[in-house]
């Protein structure tokens, strides 16, 4: 397990490298000037420049990236361009505001999905499984921001209780449905192709023909071995939840990372969008680790090593 963890420490490191370039020079194309944003639509060729020397953007791209790394490494984000402030001292309430809202979708997500999944390959060619497969491919269709919009005026404006906007208290219902309903029905799918897979197997038969029960052996035997490659799919898309935060939060109005990330780039603010990026990255690779530890968990004859 040790040998393991640093191997995959040492992977973690051209992949936050990866990131990191790929934001930093998607930034420097998109057309606009933080420097004249920054110093006002108004202001003078000669302030521009000021502005500009002061936020280092006059130095060579690999000056200004080499510079981004150097601080990061040490816990330094930066300073926004836009308000000043140092950079972590603003992702960090955003940030748990995201994470919760990922994690969140994710136990709706699993929890649906594996009910409808188990409930469709025990029935399977049933009523009941052609129901939740056709309910499960219109999940995957819907994108988010639209489904949201669609809670919004038919749910949250209706029933009256339910806040359409902000975080916390009875305004995370709307929200988390919204995210965590194409990650249901990809679950449902993996949890039904991997438990027909299962179930034909010669240990369930024998078990069954020793007479225990139906019921023990759907959940003791062959959804534990079922598991693995659901849990796969359950990491990635927590990464996919990640993404969808940034429109779900914006459709939502709630203060969290992903919508913070958009704000950045609308304002050309460098230092904001690529500590947000990175601070996603590094959950992401977190989550994907903890899905492989939890191979060994679900399967003691998984070697990680």
């Amino acid at each position: 397990m040790f040998v393991y963890t640093i191997r995959r420490l040492i992977q973690t490191i051209p992949v936050l490298i990866g990131v990191t370039l790929v934001v930093f020079l998607m930034m420097h194309l998109i057309p606009g000037d933080p420097a004249q944003i920054m110093a006002g639509e108004r202001a003078d060729a000669e302030t521009v420049e000021l502005t500009r020397d002061r936020l280092g953007l006059n130095d060579p791209l690999p000056v200004q990236y080499g510079s981004f790394v150097w601080n990061a490494v040490q816990g330094d984000l930066g300073n926004s361009i836009r308000s000043g402030r140092d950079v972590s001292a603003e992702i960090v309430p955003r940030f748990w505001v995201t994470v919760e809202l990922a994690v969140y979708s994710t136990i709706l997500s699993v929890f649906m999905g594996l009910i409808a999944g188990i409930i469709s390959a025990t029935r399977r060619n049933s009523i009941s499984d052609m129901v939740i497969m056709v309910v499960a491919l219109f999940g995957l269709s819907m994108p988010n921001f639209w489904l949201g919009l669609m809670l919004i005026q038919y749910i949250g404006l209706t029933v009256g209780w339910i806040p359409v906007s902000g975080w916390g208290g009875a305004a995370v219902i709307l929200p988390v449905i919204t995210l965590g309903t194409a990650g249901a029905a990809i679950i449902a799918r993996m949890t039904r192709s991997s438990m027909l897979e299962v179930i034909h197997q010669d240990y369930i038969r024998t078990a069954r023909a020793k007479g225990v029960k139906e019921r023990y052996v759907i959940y003791k035997h062959a959804l534990r071995n079922a598991l693995i490659p659901v849990v796969t799919v359950v990491g990635l898309q927590f990464g996919v939840l990640l993404g969808g935060a940034v429109l779900t939060e914006t459709v939502f109005a709630i203060n969290g990372l992903g919508r913070f990330v958009v704000e950045g780039i609308n304002q050309r603010d460098f230092p904001i969008v690529q500590g947000s990026v990175l601070v996603l990255a590094l959950l992401f690779v977190l989550v994907n680790f903890i899905v492989d530890i939890s191979y060994r968990l679900l399967n003691k004859r998984i070697e990680l090593d």
